[in-house]
C-alpha cells in the first residue's frame, strides 16, 4: 500500500509584480514554434516582502508551441526600495482554450480564472539585505493585460 504523501510547502505570500510590456516582436515559426519576445518596461514591485520597481530593459522570451501552449522565460531586474538589485528569472506556462487564448493576444481584458498563467521564479543578488533571496524558490500567478502583466509571487515554504 503506498504511504500518503506529506502536506505539500506553504505558498507565503511576498510580493505582486505589476509590468509595463511592449510591442510583441515575433522572429517566426522556428523549429519548435513561433519563437518570439516582449521588451517589459517599468514597473512596480509591492508586498510584505519586497518593495521596490522594476529596471526598465528586461525581456519576456516566448515560445509559442503548435499545442497553443505559450512556453514564458522572462529575466528582468527589480531595483528594491533600499537601492538593491535583485536579478529575476521567471520561467513558466500559459494556456487556455483557444478562443481564450485569441482574447488575450487581441489585448482583451479576460478573467485570469480562465486560463492557466504560472512562472517559477529565481532570485540572484549581491545586495547585502536580499541575499536571503539567492535561496528562494516563488510561485508567481500571472495575469496578462493589454500593456501589462501583474503577478502574484508567493514564495515556497
Amino acid at each position: 500500500m503506498p504511504q500518503p504523501l506529506p502536506a505539500p510547502p506553504a505558498l507565503l505570500p511576498m510580493t505582486r509584480v505589476l509590468c509595463d510590456v511592449k510591442g510583441l516582436v515575433t522572429l517566426g515559426q522556428a523549429k519548435h514554434g513561433e519563437r518570439r519576445y516582449v521588451p517589459l518596461g517599468g514597473g512596480t514591485v509591492q508586498g510584505p516582502e519586497l518593495n521596490g520597481t522594476l529596471v526598465e530593459g528586461g525581456v519576456d522570451w516566448q515560445l509559442n508551441r503548435a499545442d497553443g501552449v505559450l512556453e514564458i522565460a522572462a529575466h528582468y531586474v527589480i531595483r528594491a526600495d533600499d537601492g538593491g538589485l535583485i536579478e529575476v528569472q521567471s520561467d513558466g506556462l500559459r494556456h487556455a482554450p483557444p478562443e481564450v487564448m485569441a482574447r488575450l493576444a487581441r489585448g482583451e481584458a479576460v478573467p485570469r480564472e480562465l486560463y492557466f498563467f504560472r512562472t517559477v521564479m529565481r532570485f540572484t543578488t549581491g545586495a547585502p539585505a536580499w541575499l536571503h533571496l539567492n535561496k528562494v524558490l516563488a510561485l508567481a500567478v500571472g495575469e496578462r493585460e493589454a500593456t501589462r502583466v501583474k503577478l502574484d509571487v508567493y514564495r515556497i515554504g
